[in-house]
């Protein structure tokens, strides 16, 4: 035990700890954000995509996806798939070299668990009412194996062909959201439009409730990034807040203009893509560069939204908030990124650094090419063993009850 202590940074170590429970909370949180956007029909459905994710990704995590994403490099690409697998010689005393020493292997094996298991469920907004739920637990391994964890090798390893050519993604921008992003509008296309369309939003408490604990969380999503506690830790709490709050009422403005009313909804919509878009930048930047950064997120997130609902059925935006604000929040770092705020950082486009917008830029079309094609490959492998879209007939009847034999409203009788 001695030895242990002696090693352990115990504030550091807490602090982590609490980031993770933050984090984790994040999946409920868009369990309830998205039940509450779907029809009363496919409530626990949607729902349960997101909560079993909680369970099958944290068994693969252990098995081989912290391995995949952590283990010593294979050609920059991906971890060694047995070095961590079912942490394989990890002890309580193992730490974690990564950071400035005093972490735990365990505690960071946790924290970014907690991120292998909402980005899949992200996805799920996309394809809202459309896929089968065994075709979803195959996806849901799939693509976490072949998409999350490469790219989480590649960014945020040192190891990874990204990162050591300098591409700087501090909590998820290109990992999270431009994965996620670009693989909801791929599976979207794929699974076609819904020929039953929702009635609207049945249930704004939920969106409310939902949207909540995702700000909540996010300040562990982002923060807890540093993986220290110091100066921008602090910073990155911050401009997580602020970043959110200018893009949620930037939104509010911009649909009161267009539909001539205010909506909650809106707000709590344009927050979400204010944190999207803020995370990878949140902490390389100022405070101030956070405003600007939250009121870009809104009108660049707002148009793609009205665009996308034009041409394709991403049921629940995934792609128009997520993956735009994911790959716009990955482009702006290169530009406001300033080594005043983070010296270990890169500097961006405003202290003269041209080079890391166009790394910035390069990263995320090489991750959204990636994403989008092996998303196509997975559905269509899958489609070949069980059927990937659900039967129209299901849906109109009450695809809960068709899945899960359980209906979130109806009460039984006596």
């Amino acid at each position: 035990m001695e030895n242990i202590l002696s090693f352990l940074d115990v504030p550091n170590t807490a602090f982590i700890l609490l980031c993770t429970s933050l984090v984790m909370l994040m999946t409920p949180g868009l369990a309830f954000f998205y039940g509450g956007l779907v029809s009363r029909k496919s409530v626990i459905t949607i729902m349960s995509q997101s909560f079993f994710s909680m369970g099958w990704v944290a068994i693969i995590w252990f098995a081989v996806g912290y391995s995949l994403s952590f283990g010593p490099s294979i050609n920059g690409i991906v971890g060694d798939p047995f070095y961590y697998a079912f942490l394989n010689d990890v002890a309580p005393h193992t730490m974690y070299t990564g950071n400035n020493g005093g972490l735990p292997l365990l505690v960071h094996f946790g924290y970014q668990m907690m991120f292998a298991i909402i980005t899949p469920a992200l996805i799920t907004g996309a394809f809202a009412n459309r896929v089968n739920f065994p075709a979803y637990l195959i996806f849901l391994t799939l693509w976490t194996l072949f998409v999350y964890c490469p790219f989480v090798h590649m960014v945020w390893s040192p190891e990874g062909i990204l990162a050591k050519w300098g591409v700087v993604d501090f909590a998820g921008g290109i990992v999270v959201h431009a994965t996620a992003g670009f693989a909801a509008i791929a599976s979207a296309i794929y699974v076609g439009k819904r020929v039953i369309r929702s009635d609207g939003t049945h249930n704004i408490p939920f969106v409310a409730l939902g949207a909540a604990l995702l700000w909540f969380g996010w300040y562990g999503f982002n923060a807890g990034s540093e993986l220290n506690v110091n100066v921008v830790t602090v910073s990155a709490f911050l401009t997580t807040d602020i970043a959110a709050a200018f893009a949620g009422i930037t939104w509010f403005i911009i649909e009161k203009i267009h539909t001539g009313k205010p909506k909650l909804v809106g707000f709590l919509t344009g927050a979400i893509a204010g944190l999207a878009t803020i995370t990878p930048a949140s902490g390389y930047v100022s405070i101030s560069s956070a405003a600007i950064i939250g009121i870009i997120a809104s009108i660049v997130c707002y148009c793609a939204v009205f665009l996308v609902r034009r041409h394709f059925d991403d049921a629940l935006d995934v792609f128009g908030v997520h993956g735009v604000g994911g790959i716009t929040g990955s482009i702006l770092v290169g530009i406001f990124a300033s080594t005043i705020w983070n010296d270990k950082g890169p500097a961006g486009l405003l202290e003269g650094n041209a080079m890391q917008v166009v790394k910035q830029i390069v990263a995320v079309v090489f991750t959204s090419v990636w994403s989008f094609v092996f998303t196509l490959i997975i559905l269509w492998i899958i489609n070949k063993f069980t059927p990937v879209k659900v039967n129209q007939t299901a849906v109109g009847n009450n695809l809960d009850i068709n899945q899960f034999g359980e209906d979130a409203y109806t009460e039984k009788a006596e």
